[in-house]
């Protein structure tokens, strides 16, 4: 009776124990497989974002391009024009100027002579370099255009270049003033002061020389030639007017010829010692000759006889 009840509890156990070990095992499989699928899910997820973030850096690329330093130019323009008047002209020039918050810096004008029968003048003026164009414009109306030219030199890199010199030495100066206050003897004071003004005297030249070249990019140099459109010819003077002339350049020759003479008897007065010795030899030495000429002609006669 016993025997009997056993043998179904142990056949319930075994067969309880084989179907626990059937599920752990296909737990385990789905586990694996899940944590293979789950990389490969991954890496197809980061596969497909990848595209994504192309295309949106690309955009955000064209969407805002490269920020360039605008180029340092140094602009030089020349204008040459045919006017029919130069000082109208010269004129309405000083006029475009004050217009345009520009500088004169030179005027040079030439009257009409025998080589050259035309009327010339010569323009320079300083403009802001975004009032080059303009200005050109507002020039070349004032007559016909014989010649135009712009010519432009990039001094961006001297520009840096002086900017980081420049910087460099402020720096060394800072030091130098920091070695200058805790130096001890007064050799070392006067050595680092040296050094010190040698810094600065160099910090100046470049800091000038950069000036300089901001103020050339900042204003442009226009260079302006007019010539007039027909030959100026100066009118005949009246016939009063020639008579006088005559009679002034007359009068003028006769005193300057008078003073001339005036001038003369001065330096006869002044070397009369000198001329009366030079007479006095000329006269005693014709006296010399016409005394002894007779002795030289007697002599050959006076031999013959004998």
């Amino acid at each position: 009776m016993y025997t009997s009840t056993k043998f179904p509890r142990t056949s319930a156990l075994f067969i309880s124990a084989l179907l626990g070990g059937v599920i752990f095992t296909s737990c385990a499989s789905s586990e694996q497989t899940a944590n293979k699928s789950a990389p490969q899910i991954a890496a197809n997820g980061a596969v497909n974002q990848l595209p994504a973030r192309e295309n949106s850096i690309s955009q955000k690329a064209e969407a805002s391009p490269i920020a360039r330093s605008r180029p340092q130019l140094i602009k030089k323009a020349a204008i040459s024009l045919t006017v029919n008047s130069v000082d109208k002209t010269v004129d309405a020039v000083s006029q475009i100027i004050n217009q345009q918050q520009g500088d004169l810096i030179g005027l040079k004008q030439q009257q009409p002579k025998n080589d050259n029968p035309r009327y010339t003048a010569t323009i320079q003026l300083r403009i802001p370099e975004d009032r080059l164009e303009p200005t050109l414009e507002q020039l070349a109306k004032l007559g016909t255009v014989d010649s135009r030219n712009i010519t432009a030199e990039d001094v961006g890199d001297r520009l840096v270049d002086f900017q980081a010199r420049l910087t460099n030495l402020q720096k060394t100066e800072a030091n130098l003033q920091k070695i200058m206050d805790r130096a001890g003897s007064v050799r070392d004071v006067l050595s680092v002061s040296q050094e010190l003004s040698n810094v600065r005297q160099t910090i100046e030249q470049i800091d000038a020389q950069l000036k300089n070249l901001k103020n050339q990019v900042a204003y442009s140099t226009i260079t302006l030639n007019l010539e007039a459109a027909v030959s100026s010819t100066s009118p005949q003077p009246a016939l009063g007017l020639q008579v006088q002339e005559t009679w002034n350049n007359s009068t003028h020759s006769l005193s300057a010829f008078s003073v001339g003479l005036l001038k003369l008897g001065i330096w006869l007065i002044v070397y009369s010692p000198y001329l009366l010795i030079f007479v006095a030899l000329i006269y005693g030495f014709r006296r010399w000759r016409r005394t002894h000429s007779p002795r030289l002609t007697q002599t050959p006669e006076s031999t013959r006889s004998d």
